[in-house]
Formats: structure tokens, C-alpha cells, sequence
């Protein structure tokens, strides 16, 4: 690694072996790297420590990479890399980047000049596709349903609307705590018909990847209260 980098690092989605789910390939570039910009610096080091208990910890040099960041600081951020040293990019869980803080300082990184490395690594959002039996030919991650009032009623239709009409598979999360809440008002909005998948704790002990129509989930809904849970439907 002569050139200093910026390397994208994925961290686990929750209790599992990081050997079932993390190549080699990685730990020899988080071995190398001083300086590591992170959303949670405690979980952070935590994964770190569970990747290698060798590593000194107070040897390492974190910042906090988060919603609240100013772009400002990006700059500051990158001066390691200015000095030859390359910089890993750790989320809170998954990849960087993806339905994540990590894209914009990446794109800052593109925008001088500074090679970006993505490190291959566990996806909720793809390993749900991949797992749901939807169409994977075309399909769209949209993020958070708004949560106030008639909001997310008018959003599920919408989006119910458009995998319509497109055949195309829509994507969604919700804070783990309100997982039943969308669940409950999405077997209210959507059509008996529509195929939904609920993939929820993926690579965890709590994995649970099931597809049925809105019809069949009716008075069967999983337990997933507080487990990161990926929805997807099709009409």
C-alpha cells in the first residue's frame, strides 16, 4: 500500500463471527491504518478489538463521522492521507456509505483527487434482495417511510404504485423500534396480493428471511421489535 487511500470498511450488523463474514483481505488493511474516521468510536473500537485482540487501541487515532459532521471538517479529516498515511471509514453496522454518513466524505475524497478503496463486507440492503426471491433486476433502497400522521399510508401507495408499475422491487427500513408499528400499517395499506419480504437480524443468530403476500402475513408477523429489519415489497 504505498499510496495512501481511503478504504471503505464494513462492520457487522450485530452479534456474529466476523469470520463468517469478513475476508482476510481485510484485516491486513485494518492492521496497517493509524487513523480511522468513525459514526460511533466506542463500537468502532469494539469491532476493531474483535478483529484482532493485538491491536493497541490507544495507538489509534479516531474522528467522529456522522449526521452531525460539517463539511468543514472534511478536509481535517483527510490530512493523514495528505502525509502518506491511509484512512479507514467504519459505520455503525454494514457499509459505509450506504444509507449512511460515509458517501458524502467519500465523494469529497473523489472530488481530490484521493483513490477510494470500498472493502467487501456484509449489506443488509443487498443480502435482503438477494435472499427475498423479488426482482433483483430492478429494485430501489428508499430509505426511512416518513413516520407522521397519514404520512407513511401515502408513501407505501406511492411506492406500492411505482413496483407496479414498473415491476420493480421497493426497499425500505424503519428504526428498529417501530418495526411492528410499519409492519401493522403496512398490511392495512398495501394490496392482499403484494409479495413482501422481512429480513430482519441478517447474519445474526436472529436471521429471519421470509417472502409471502400481504395476505398470508396476516396474523403471522414475526417478533422483530429492536432487530434491524429490512422490508421489501412488489406489486
Amino acid at each position: 500500500m504505498s499510496e495512501a487511500k481511503l478504504f471503505l470498511i464494513p462492520s457487522p450488523m450485530g452479534e456474529s463471527e466476523t469470520k463468517h463474514v469478513f475476508p482476510d483481505y481485510n484485516w491486513e488493511v485494518i492492521l496497517s491504518l493509524k487513523y480511522f474516521l468513525v459514526e460511533n468510536i466506542r463500537t468502532a473500537r469494539r469491532f476493531l478489538k474483535l478483529m484482532d485482540k493485538k491491536i493497541v487501541i490507544d495507538d489509534l487515532h479516531f474522528e467522529v463521522l456522522d449526521k452531525h459532521t460539517k463539511y468543514e471538517e472534511y478536509s481535517r479529516f483527510l490530512n493523514p492521507i495528505k502525509n502518506g498515511e491511509s484512512i479507514g471509514v467504519i459505520s455503525e453496522a454494514g457499509c459505509p456509505g450506504i444509507a449512511d454518513p460515509g458517501a458524502e466524505i467519500t465523494l469529497f475524497a473523489h472530488q481530490n483527487n484521493i483513490e477510494v478503496v470500498p472493502l467487501v463486507g456484509p449489506s443488509s440492503i443487498l443480502m435482503a434482495q438477494m435472499a427475498s426471491g423479488l426482482n433483483g433486476q430492478s429494485f430501489a433502497f428508499n430509505g426511512y417511510i416518513p413516520i407522521k400522521g397519514d404520512k407513511p399510508i401515502k408513501e407505501l401507495k406511492r411506492l406500492e404504485q411505482r413496483s407496479r408499475q414498473d415491476n420493480q422491487s421497493q426497499s425500505f427500513i424503519e428504526a428498529p423500534y417501530r418495526n411492528m408499528q410499519l409492519l401493522e400499517i403496512m398490511l392495512k395499506t398495501l394490496s392482499p396480493s403484494t409479495k413482501l419480504c422481512i429480513a430482519a437480524g441478517i447474519t445474526t443468530e436472529q436471521e429471519y428471511i421470509k417472502t409471502r403476500t400481504i395476505k398470508q402475513w396476516k396474523g403471522k408477523l414475526p417478533q422483530i421489535h429492536k432487530i434491524p429489519t429490512i422490508f421489501i415489497f412488489l406489486a
